[in-house]
């Protein structure tokens, strides 16, 4: 029976091959199709049901149902039993349809006369592009090999889908990748731009998903597999790799040596397809299966997967990552994730950056706000929509993307675009003046910086320094641990490119968001108040203390300013403080050069450090308040957390209250202190922590000329009687007292 069945999916999808070569219209074609299967499946029933949007079914082409139906009845995802299907991306198979929990009878189609109902769906890897349904009178289940069959035809029609065979009027059967599709996704670096698609990794294009000779498809199958387990042994026996590096690529090998994998494929081969289409089908197969597990680590699994599926198939078809495509002008990036090391590859070209998946504290995204460049994180689906060359807009400040747009979202954007490059100019004219505010209190204002390419942004932006340089980013993009030589030439290099203006260096701040390629990563039920930062210095003093020794190296005569990240207590700062002052005597004895001047700080981004003692206070040379990490802490709700992260408001009543009390706390000793994060960039934020105190913000480079400008129109004294009477109101946030404040202020 079962080759019986093979052989008959073969000629199926020769006769299905047919139809496709002729010159007939796209509707037409569906219906001959219809026809076809039907026949050749002896039922009664075949339709064809297309995605018109996200959520709505079509009825694209039937034989058998009523023709006045087709384009008329529609359903929602999930509704009815062609709905379940769709929803689930699995076939439904039963007897007796009307039965069935979820059926919905639809009585313009006249199938009150069907009992038996079989459904499987048209998906090409991970993209759900319809159903395909066979009906029929006699009450009966469908066999296995039915079912089979059926699944290979409907990866044929996926296919074809893709390439464009069943174009006709309305949505359902528009052309593909070429309709305008709004992403909404989340915030990864704000900033707005306008581009053309660059795809990190390009689509595989299956051109051929039906094959005459099953025996040269299964040669072409073996070798393909066999030459892409040598690569995967191949990377298994690089020397560099460390235990858990090898770990991962076992998991990989596994998949890779699997023979169910190869047997599955071979055997949709001797059903008809062509060995580029069986590994898409059961690519597409094992995704669902592997997208409906529990199991995190099992899903997890899917990347591996679909990495796999696509080198086999750029083996197979000879597509290589480097298709002959020229990168366009303005390319914005489009990607399923991306490494720290590859975006840096792109560097400053990049107009903008599109993750499908990701997350706000990513490496990539670590990198995408050193280099500036807007970026959206967790675009569903947009790998399998857009393709190279397409217009895109980009709007990281919304966490939303405008693939192809209409002319009109176009023009609005572009004036968006327009707005803000006139008012960098209006802020370039600010560029050398002050922040001082009307009441006459001059704000520092510094920047944030991670990369060599970051410090060119000193002099244009108006920074009075560098107020954090995260050292961790030269740790990330290397496959194994920097030297301390390395290190001093860098630090040396950014203290030439300061010329002169402060440099506050963090020493490294891993662990939490940032794991290091070579080292161990812990299993921890949450990681951002785990083993990271300072702990991972103390407890394993030997990185921190090369690290310290490249940075005295590299001040050589200079002022040198150096802050340990995440101190929660006073002892940590005490520990850390003695391991620079050891290294100093050290140098000193061993006849270096050391600094002219040593500032020894804390990042305060634990709640804990604000109680610390007041010998604390007395003791640190400066504090930087770390935003983005305190606020999470303050407020429980975790920054990766995109379901809690909003709720909190940087003007809460009660941070900004305990703004003022680590002003408070330093002021008795002078203590300098600075504010760190994404709030210090946003004016109405950065003018409340002026408000409440603070005198020295640190930014991202594109910030200061707003920030500058609205420090200068506002009377700090003024603000704060407004701060102070929202609170005293019991007002959960001042925002709309401030805002209201501001609407009355001068230009």
């Amino acid at each position: 029976m079962h080759e019986r069945t093979e052989s008959d999916s073969r000629k199926l999808l020769r006769r299905l091959r047919d139809v496709l070569g002729t010159k007939a219209k796209g509707q037409e074609r569906l219906d001959q199709i219809t026809h076809l299967i039907a026949d050749s499946m002896g039922t009664e029933v075949c339709s064809i049901y297309l995605f018109r949007d996200a959520e709505t079914l079509e009825l694209c082409a039937t034989e058998g149902l009523k023709k006045e139906a087709v384009h008329q009845t529609r359903m929602k995802l999930g509704e009815g039993l062609v709905g379940r299907v769709a929803r689930l991306g699995q076939p439904v198979n039963t007897a007796d349809a009307p039965s069935e929990k979820g059926f919905r009878y639809m009585p313009e189609t006249g199938e009150e006369l069907y009992s038996s109902f079989l459904g499987v769906p048209i998906q090409r890897v991970g993209e759900k592009l319809g159903v395909l349904v066979c009906q029929s009178k006699e009450a009966r289940a469908y066999s296995e090999d039915e079912i089979y069959a059926l699944d290979v035809v409907a990866m044929v029609l996926a296919e074809m889908t893709e390439l464009g065979a069943f174009q006709g009027d309305g949505p359902a059967m528009g052309v593909l990748h070429k309709q305008p599709v709004l992403f909404r996704g989340n915030s990864g670096q704000e900033g707005a731009a306008e581009g053309r698609v660059w795809l990190h990794e390009p689509r595989v294009v299956v051109t051929n998903p039906v094959a005459d000779d099953p025996l040269t498809e299964i040669d072409r199958i073996r070798e393909a597999v066999g030459v892409l387990r040598v690569s995967v042994d191949d990377l298994l026996a690089a020397e560099s790799l460390d235990k858990d590096q090898k770990a991962v690529l076992e998991a990989y090998r596994m998949f890779a040596h699997s023979r169910g994998w190869l047997r599955r494929m071979e055997e949709d081969i001797q059903a008809g397809l062509s060995a580029e289409a069986a590994v898409e089908k059961e690519q597409s197969a094992t995704r669902n299966r592997l997208e409906q597990v529990p199991d995190a680590y099992l899903r997890e699994r899917l990347n591996d997967l679909d990495d796999l599926s696509n080198r086999l198939l750029r083996i197979l078809t000879g597509q290589g990552k480097d298709t002959g495509a020229t990168m366009p002008e303005n390319p914005v990036l489009v990607a399923r994730n991306i490494g720290p090391a590859e975006l840096l590859e792109y560097g400053r070209k990049l107009k903008g950056v599109i993750l499908q998946e990701g997350s706000v504290g990513s490496h990539a995204a670590i990198v995408a706000r050193a280099l500036s460049i807007p970026m959206v994180i967790n675009a569903e689906r947009i790998t399998t929509e857009a393709l190279n060359g397409d217009a895109i807009l980009v709007d990281g400040d919304q966490g939303i993307a405008h693939l192809r747009p209409e002319e009109t979202v176009a023009r609005s954007f572009r004036d968006k675009i327009a707005m803000q490059a006139a008012a960098q100019k209006r802020y370039a004219s600010l560029r050398d003046l002050p922040a001082i505010s009307r009441d006459g209190v001059t704000i520092s204002l510094h920047m944030n910086a991670g990369l060599m390419a970051d410090l060119p942004s000193l002099e244009g932006s108006g920074a009075e320094g560098v107020g954090l340089f995260r050292t961790e980013l030269q740790f990330l993009i290397r496959n194994k641990m920097p030297q301390r030589g390395e290190l001093a030439v860098l630090y040396t290099r950014v203290l030439g490119a300061a010329k002169g203006r402060p440099v506050a260096f963090r020493t490294l701040d891993i662990g939490s968001d940032k794991v290091l390629p070579y080292m161990k990563p812990q299993d921890e039920p949450n990681p951002a108040m785990g083993w990271r930062a300072i702990r991972v210095g103390l407890d394993k003093p030997g990185v921190l203390r090369m690290q310290l020794q490249a940075l005295l190296r590299a001040h050589n005569g200079r002022d040198m300013m150096v802050m340990f990240p995440f101190i929660a207590e006073f002892s940590e700062f005490q520990e850390a403080r003695s391991h620079l002052l050891r290294e100093i005597h050290r140098e000193r004895s061993l006849g270096h050069p050391v600094p002219k001047t040593v500032q020894i700080g804390a990042m305060l981004e634990t709640p804990s450090l604000a109680y610390a003692p007041d010998a604390f206070f007395k003791l640190v040379d400066f504090v930087s308040i770390g935003g983005n990490d305190l606020k999470q802490f303050f407020f429980a709700a975790d920054r990766e957390n995109e379901r809690v992260r909003k709720r909190y408001d940087t003007l809460n009543a009660s941070f900004l209250g305990f703004m003022a009390l680590i002003v408070a706390r330093c002021a008795p000793y002078d203590t300098k202190l600075s504010f760190c994060g994404e709030d210090a960039g946003r004016p109405i934020e950065a003018l409340a922590l002026a408000a409440m105190g603070l005198r020295t913000l640190s930014m991202r480079p594109a910030s200061i000329g707003p920030v500058k400008a609205l420090l200068r129109r506002v009377d700090l004294a003024a603000a704060r009687a407004v701060i102070d009477r929202a609170i005293a109101s019991g007002a959960d946030t001042v925002r709309p007292a401030l805002m209201e404040f501001l609407a009355t202020q001068g230009e």
